[in-house]
């Protein structure tokens, strides 16, 4: 059987990284992509190439700028002919009041979190649409179903991320192509050295399992998502260790 194809953005550390080991491990086309850390990204892919025989697609593109984007997926393409499974991965954070939010900070944010899924999918679907088959996963969290403090813009960002998802797995139904997103809890990524120690703790204890999630958690469902049936489509799961 001919490899599948997945690609990962935001994929050169944290939980991109988890979700593109594991899936190299299950014998898939990975092809990763960082922003800027071209260190990171060369890494991620020599430890890819470790444990599969399947070489890795590096890209380095900041998937928020369309233009970016279009380079990015016109190299796929030139060397895939399609994507058996799109991951929208990238995101970045930002703690602090509103008040004193720049505009610029609110536009990044914005860019970077909910443009470049709209980039993505938007370049991915004419080939699945075609083959009437293909999935995308998004990458949210649970502060874009309820909310959180000092982080407005992020919630805002992944609240934006789950209605997406939902309306367009009702407009690719049709044409047999699944979107689903998976809202994440806390996971113990470097995203969330922003908190202090005792931070740290309160959250935790704030959490019935006790413990923040681990990026192989969420490639370990992210692969179940991939094989999941094709009526699981338009939902929001939650991997939050029964937070909510």
């Amino acid at each position: 059987m001919q490899a599948k194809t997945i690609f990962i953005s935001g994929s050169s550390k944290g939980i991109g990284k988890e979700i593109a080991l594991y899936f190299a491990k299950k014998g898939y086309h990975v092809i990763i992509n960082g922003k800027s850390d071209q260190n990171a990204l060369e890494q991620t892919k020599k430890e890819i190439e470790k444990i599969s025989s399947l070489p890795c697609l590096a890209l380095l593109a900041d998937l928020g700028d369309f233009e970016q984007a279009q380079k990015a997926f016109a190299k796929i393409f030139s060397l895939y002919p399609h994507l058996d499974l799109l991951v929208n991965n990238a995101g970045i954070s930002y703690f602090g009041l509103l008040q004193d939010m720049s505009s610029k900070d609110w536009e990044n944010i914005l860019q970077q979190n909910l443009s470049s899924v709209f980039h993505c999918c938007k370049l991915s679907l004419p080939s699945m649409i075609e083959r009437k088959k293909g999935k995308i996963i998004q990458i949210s969290s649970v502060w874009g179903l309820y909310g959180a403090s000092f982080e407005v813009a992020y919630s805002a960002s992944k609240g934006g991320i789950n209605a997406f998802t939902k309306a367009l797995a009702k407009e690719l139904a049709p044409s047999n192509i699944q979107v689903n997103a998976l809202a994440c809890g806390i996971i113990d990524t470097a995203m969330n050295a922003q908190f202090s120690e005792q931070e740290k703790k309160e959250l935790q204890e704030s959490i019935p399992l006790g413990r923040f999630g681990y990026g192989k958690e969420v490639a370990e469902l992210v692969y179940l998502l991939a094989q999941s049936p094709a009526y699981l489509t338009g939902q929001i799961l939650s991997l939050d260790g029964a937070w909510n």
